[in-house]
């Protein structure tokens, strides 16, 4: 064929095309507006009451610590701690990233991380496959609800 042949241009037109096509529908929005909107209107998470392992109150002796908000890049994260005689009795994810493939990797990777951060009793913990922005979000506070406990005497 001849290099300016039509079907050779028209071939090759289309694979640029469902090329250019197939980068633009795997571009993730920086900032999920729906999200953006959703965390604007709802109250902010130390608003609510602290519940124990059972949803009931917390035990008596224990103590309920939210940390601070870490950014990541798919959205922020918060953990909240329930530490009692100095050890971590539940951990809970307290805002997560949400939106597109975030809200799948989000309900894999938080009770992993829920379960890894009272089993080791401190913010050193692995990181989950696949969801290593949200783990280091995660990582980043629960040390910081640690830091809280830490400077209230325990």
């Amino acid at each position: 064929m001849r290099k300016s042949h039509p079907v050779r241009r028209i071939v090759l037109a289309t694979a640029a095309t469902v090329s250019g096509v197939v980068l633009l529908l795997t571009l993730k929005p920086a900032t999920d507006p729906a999200s953006a909107a959703a965390d604007a209107v709802a109250p902010p998470p130390s608003a609510a009451a602290p519940k124990g392992p059972q949803g009931g109150a917390a035990a008596p002796g224990s103590r309920t610590l939210t940390g601070d908000v870490a950014r990541t890049q798919y959205g922020p994260v918060q953990v909240r701690i329930t530490v009692s005689d100095g050890r971590i009795v539940r951990a809970e994810a307290v805002q997560a990233p949400k939106g597109g493939r975030s809200d799948q990797k989000t309900a894999l990777a938080v009770p992993r991380l829920n379960q890894e951060a009272v089993a080791a009793g401190s913010a050193d913990i692995d990181a989950v496959s696949g969801a290593t922005y949200t783990s280091e979000g995660y990582r980043k506070s629960l040390q910081s609800a640690l830091d809280q406990a830490g400077r209230a005497g325990g």
